[in-house]
C-alpha cells in the first residue's frame, strides 16, 4: 500500500523517531494478521535502554516546541487531522487486517483520530491561565504549563482511538510523548501515528514510538524524565501502574477496564432495547472497556429479551473482516480466546442457560447469550472481554439499581426506557463516569470526558478542555510587582 511519503509499510519502519531521525532497530518483530496468523510485515521492537534515551530526547526538546507560537503546534495538529482524512482507507485496512475490526469499526478509529487531532489544536489556544485576587501590592496569577514529557501506554483494542486521545492533546499543550503501543497492535496503534505527525510536520525529538512488552512499560513509568503516565488497559495492569508511578510520585492517569450494564425498564421498546444490547455485547467481538456486560432485563420481558437477543447473536455472521462481509471479526489472540470460554463453559457448569454461540473456530467466538446467570458468576462479575451478553432479570427499580451498582466497576451505563426523564432519574443513583439515556454502554467524542469510576479509573482524565488540561498541564503560581520586595530581616 505505498504512499506518497510511504508511513503505512511497517517495513519501513524499524525503529523509534529520535532526535537525530530514524534510526535502525536493534530487533524487529513480526506482525501478525489474527484472523489468518499470517506475518504481514515486521516492525521494530524498543529495548529498555532505548526508553531513557528517548526520553532524553524528548526532554532535550519539548522547552523549544513549549515556546513556540500556540499557532504552530495548532497548524501541526490540523495538518495531522487532513492526513488521518486523507489516508483513512490505508489506515482502515491496517486496523482491519492487524487489530482484527470489521471495516465499520475500523473507520470510527479513524475518524475518531482525525477528531482527536482538530479538537487538540483548538486546545492549543486555550487560556492558559487566570488572574488572582491578592492583598498585597503586586499582580498574582495562576498558569498552565506543560508537565514537560508524558508517557503514553495504549492497548490493542482501539489501538489508534486510544493512543491518540492521549497523544494529540499533550503534544497541543506543548509536551512532548514516549507511546508505548501493545505489540500486537504496534502498527495501527504506534507506527501511523509516528508517519502521521511526521508528515505534518511535528519536530523531531517529541514523539518517541517504543513498542514492547511489560519491561517497556515499566522502564517508561520509572524513567525520572516522564512525570505524567497515560495508562489505558485491564484494571489488573493498572493497578500495578498506579502502585509503581506512587512510589516514583508520578501522576498517572488511569482509564481502565468494565462490566458496563444496560438496564432495560418494563415500558422499554423491546426491539430496541435488543438492537441496543446486542450492538454494546458483540461490537468488535465484546473487546471494548465500555462494552454492555450486563444486561438487565425487568422480569416482565426477559423472556422475549432473550430469545430475541439470542436471534440476533446466531444471525451475526463471523469470519475474516479483510475478506469477508461480517459483523464480528477474530478476537486478538488465543490467550484471550480461552480466557473468553473458561467463562463461558463455567457459567454453563454452573447452572446458566447457553441460549447462543459458546462456540468458537480459530480465533473467531460466536456471539454468545447466557439466560439464567447468578450474581455470583464470573461471566457475570467480571470483565469478560468478548462477545458475550449475560442476561439477569429484576423486579423493581430498587432491585436494578443494586444490581447495576453492586459491581467493582464504575465506567458506563446504558437505560433504555419510554420516560427519559425516568432513566436519567434512576441513573442518579448508579455511581459511573458515563451514562447513556436510551443508548447502549460504549460510545466516545472528542469534546467529551471519558473516565469511570471505582476498579474503572480515576476519573475523567480525556476529551474536553478541563480534563485535557489537567491531565497534561502543570499549575504554577506566578507573582510580579514593581519593586523589589523588603521584609524586616
Amino acid at each position: 500500500m505505498p504512499t506518497e511519503f510511504d508511513f503505512l509499510d511497517p517495513v519501513t519502519w524499524t525503529g523509534q523517531i529520535f532526535s537525530d531521525g530514524w534510526r535502525a532497530a536493534h530487533v524487529t518483530v513480526p506482525v501478525i494478521e489474527p484472523a489468518t496468523g499470517s506475518e504481514i510485515g515486521r516492525t521494530g521492537a524498543a529495548r529498555v535502554d532505548d526508553v531513557a534515551a528517548a526520553a532524553r530526547s524528548a526532554a532535550a526538546n519539548q522547552h523549544a516546541w513549549a515556546a513556540r507560537p500556540f499557532t504552530e503546534r495548532a497548524a501541526v495538529l490540523r495538518r495531522a487531522g487532513d492526513l488521518f482524512h486523507k489516508h483513512a482507507a490505508d489506515l482502515r485496512h491496517w486496523l482491519i487486517r492487524e487489530a482484527g475490526s470489521v471495516p465499520g469499526k475500523a473507520a470510527v478509529e479513524t475518524e475518531a483520530a482525525a477528531q482527536e487531532c482538530f479538537e487538540s489544536a483548538a486546545l492549543a489556544s486555550t487560556p492558559p491561565g487566570v488572574l488572582l485576587p491578592t492583598e498585597y501590592d503586586r499582580l498574582s496569577m495562576s498558569r498552565r504549563v506543560p508537565v514537560g514529557v508524558v508517557g503514553v501506554i495504549a492497548p490493542f483494542n482501539f489501538p489508534l482511538t486510544l493512543a491518540i486521545r492521549s497523544v494529540a492533546p499533550a503534544l497541543a499543550l506543548g509536551n512532548a510523548v514516549l507511546l508505548k503501543p501493545d505489540p500486537r497492535t504496534a502498527v495501527s496503534g504506534g507506527v501511523v501515528l509516528a508517519r502521521i505527525f511526521e508528515a505534518a510536520g511535528l519536530p523531531e525529538g517529541l514523539l518517541h514510538v517504543l513498542p514492547g512488552g511489560a519491561e517497556i512499560g515499566e522502564a517508561l513509568i520509572v524513567d525520572p524524565l516522564v512525570p505524567v503516565i497515560s495508562f489505558t488497559g485491564s484494571t489488573a495492569v493498572g493497578r500495578r501502574v498506579g502502585e509503581l508511578a506512587a512510589r516514583h510520585l508520578k501522576r498517572a492517569h488511569l482509564e481502565l477496564g468494565g462490566n458496563s450494564a444496560l438496564i432495560v425498564l418494563d415500558d422499554a421498546d423491546l426491539d430496541a432495547a435488543v438492537g441496543l444490547g446486542a450492538w454494546g455485547a458483540f461490537l468488535h467481538s465484546g473487546q471494548i472497556c465500555m462494552a454492555t456486560g450486563r444486561h438487565l432485563v425487568h422480569e416482565s420481558l426477559l423472556d422475549d429479551y432473550v430469545e430475541r437477543l439470542a436471534a440476533k447473536a446466531d444471525a451475526l455472521p463471523v469470519g475474516d473482516p479483510a475478506t469477508e462481509q461480517v459483523a464480528l471479526g477474530p478476537v486478538i489472540d488465543a490467550g484471550q480466546r480461552d480466557k473468553i470460554h473458561e467463562l463461558v463453559t463455567s457459567a454453563v457448569d454452573a447452572g446458566a442457560k447457553l441460549v447462543a454461540g459458546g462456540q468458537y473456530r480459530d480465533l473467531f467466538y460466536r456471539p454468545t447469550v447466557l439466560a439464567g446467570v447468578s450474581e455470583t458468576m464470573p461471566v457475570y462479575t467480571q470483565e469478560v472481554f468478548g462477545p458475550v451478553a449475560p442476561v439477569l432479570s429484576f423486579r423493581g427499580v430498587d432491585e436494578a439499581v443494586r444490581l447495576a451498582a453492586g459491581n467493582d466497576y464504575g465506567l458506563s451505563l446504558g437505560i433504555v426506557t419510554a420516560d427519559a426523564a425516568r432513566g436519567l432519574e434512576l441513573a442518579e443513583r448508579i455511581p459511573t463516569g458515563i451514562v447513556h439515556i436510551n443508548d447502549q454502554t460504549v460510545g466516545g467524542e472528542a469534546v467529551a470526558p471519558f473516565g469511570g469510576f471505582g476498579a474503572s479509573g480515576t476519573g475523567s482524565r480525556f476529551g474536553g478542555i478541563a480534563a485535557n488540561l489537567e491531565a497534561f498541564t502543570e499549575t504554577r503560581w506566578i507573582t510580579m510587582q514593581r519593586r523589589p520586595a523588603t521584609y524586616p530581616f
